[in-house]
């Protein structure tokens, strides 16, 4: 029962991310990008600090360590993400962030010699394949832009490999709350470097950057936390990389986007991944068994 829990959870972030699309087009006409990423982190410490404010005394120190951890690959994520998409199309720049679907298995393999399981691989690799075809244009041609983009999915295959492993002995609203901290701290440098400190007032750009705050930051970052002690980083990954789907959805029936041939294929694709690794197939498995008996 906690591992459908957990991956309904996961499921939940990845369509709450897809919304997101939609808040930070609007957001980036109103702040920079590195305001956007300070300022949202920022909104999560303070929400999760006055929501568990009763559970902040008991913050382990080696939680804080944990917590900076991910903390850091999650503003480097953002960052690289953010920056890339300078340099190249927004298609690829989603593509290529999800190619930390197939990244993650090999981190546990190469660093700590954990066993990749070959349905959650076959798995990330059909994401992978349906993100592609939901993002891709046929444009084969690699710049600074795609390669800043690469980085910042290994930094998220990171992310999401450490919070896996350091949830099953730490409490995760304290190690998401660490996390938002180290995030929103990082954040608050780099905008102050830049000379960033003016920020608009526009109710429209408030209101999107408040939405990111509170529900695509503070709200899905405590779910992906929460859930991932519940389920295997490879899954989770697969589970987080419907973004994508969900980001198209959204953008058909809010931004009146039309409906292809192509991203219905890109969300079969995905459909089977997740099916795979939630199921290895199981299913066919006792199917050929009872034709044989």
């Amino acid at each position: 029962m906690r591992k459908y829990i957990g991956e309904i959870s996961l499921m939940v972030t990845a369509v709450i991310w897809g919304s997101g699309f939609v808040a930070s087009a609007i957001s980036l006409e109103h702040y920079t990008p590195y305001q956007i990423m300070a300022i949202r982190f920022f909104i999560g410490v303070i929400l999760l600090s006055c929501v568990f404010y009763k559970k902040l005394k008991f913050i382990k120190k080696q939680t804080i360590i944990k917590g900076t951890i991910i903390g850091v690959f999650l503003y480097l994520a953002f960052a690289l993400q953010t920056v890339g998409l300078q340099y190249t199309t927004p298609s690829k720049n989603a593509f290529l962030t999800a190619v930390n679907v197939v990244i993650v298995p090999f981190i546990g393999f190469l660093i700590y010699k954990k066993k990749i399981n070959k349905f959650e691989l076959l798995g990330a690799i059909l994401a992978i394949i349906g993100v592609g075809v939901l993002s891709l244009k046929l444009s084969f041609e690699i710049n600074i832009g795609d390669l800043l983009t690469l980085g910042c999915a290994v930094a998220f295959a990171f992310h999401i490999f450490y919070t896996a492993k350091f949830v099953k002995d730490e409490d995760p609203i304290h190690l998401t709350l660490i996390q938002m901290m180290a995030a929103s701290l990082i954040g608050f440098i780099v905008i102050l470097l830049k000379g960033e400190m003016s920020f608009s007032i526009e109710r429209e750009g408030i209101t999107s950057l408040f939405y990111l705050g509170i529900v695509s930051t503070t709200v899905a970052f405590l779910l992906q936390t929460i859930a991932q002690k519940f389920t295997t980083d490879t899954k989770a990954a697969i589970i987080l990389s419907t973004e994508s789907f969900w980001g198209m959805v959204f953008s058909v029936t809010i931004l009146g986007e039309v409906m292809t041939i192509k991203m219905i294929i890109g969300a079969v694709f995905i459909l089977c991944a997740i099916i795979i690794s939630e199921t290895k197939l199981t299913f066919l498995k006792k199917k050929y068994l009872k034709e044989i008996t």
